[in-house]
């Protein structure tokens, strides 16, 4: 019997807190609290072993959705800065994705809800431990893309970072890259994200982009920008003809782009330039 390990045991004696269960040589209890269904002594049981926090063996009927020859999606339920994040594996006491195996940017850690692709480590002690799967272990998943996903949207999940960029598996299967350049947020770890399928490789994977078609971007900077009218009354000291670092500088978008979205204003009849300044249209619902 080692933590970690499955066995068929034998119910051998009830008592108030739970059973006891036998291979015919040692014993072990299965508390009251790890019981799944009904059970009657002499019957004979499935079970997962595990340490209590007194690194006492115990027996579990729950089963763990990860073991050491397993992988798969589990769901982060919290993250401690000095230790890393912890991960529901399925059973009573959740496991540990230590802080090592994270990324070295606090900021890109998994939050609780978010979803990473691993297996079960047991130390020699017996302890639990959680390791991300490696590129080598998630490239069977992969489901090669064709052409028709080109400019579709998919949703992955974020299983790896590089200095470069991002790679998710996608609820279809596809691997998808999302580099740092179609991104205005880099995503978490085991964060899902939505996007745009912009190149499909000979080899099956996706390039992705998070950022908004050009329409969408126009609307949103567009918008952006009369927020900030309104919070100055209506009028601000930017127009068409302003300083490309002033606007970058003030509403983080290039010249151009600024250009394109003041445009859509006025075209739609809210706002109008005078002198260097643009101003609310009166006649607009402002």
């Amino acid at each position: 019997m080692m933590p970690g390990t499955f066995a068929t045991l034998t119910i051998d004696e009830k008592v108030d807190y739970g059973y006891f269960l036998t291979d015919g040589n040692e014993r072990v209890l299965l508390h009251n609290n790890e019981v799944v269904g009904e059970i009657e002594v002499g019957e004979k049981l499935e079970v997962f072993f595990v340490l209590d926090a007194e690194d006492r063996l115990y027996a579990t009927m729950k089963k763990p959705l990860i073991t050491e020859d397993t992988y798969a999606w589990v769901e982060v339920v919290d993250v401690v800065d000095d230790m890393g994040a912890f991960v529901n594996i399925g059973l009573s006491k959740d496991a540990l994705v230590a802080k090592d195996h994270l990324p070295y940017l606090r900021e890109v850690w998994p939050e609780a809800g978010d979803k990473l692709f691993c297996t079960l480590k047991v130390s020699k002690n017996g302890r639990f431990f959680v390791r991300l799967a490696t590129e080598e272990i998630v490239e069977p998943y992969f489901k090669d893309a064709d052409r028709a996903v080109f400019n579709k949207e998919v949703t992955g999940t974020v299983y790896r970072m590089i200095v470069a960029g991002s790679f998710i598996l996608t609820e279809e299967g596809y691997k998808g890259f999302i580099h740092s350049s179609q991104r205005t947020v880099e995503p978490r770890l085991g964060e899902t994200v939505t996007g745009r399928v912009i190149d499909v490789k000979e080899d099956g994977t996706v390039n992705v982009s998070l950022l908004p078609r050009k329409h969408e971007a126009l609307s949103v900077d567009a918008e952006r920008i009369y927020a900030y009218m309104q919070e100055r009354g209506g009028a601000m000291p930017f127009s068409d003809k302003s300083d490309a670092e002033d606007i970058k500088e003030r509403f983080q978008l290039s010249k151009a782009a600024f250009k394109r979205a003041l445009g859509h204003l006025m075209k739609q009849g809210r706002v109008y330039q005078k002198e260097g300044w643009t101003y609310f249209n009166e006649q607009s619902d402002s």
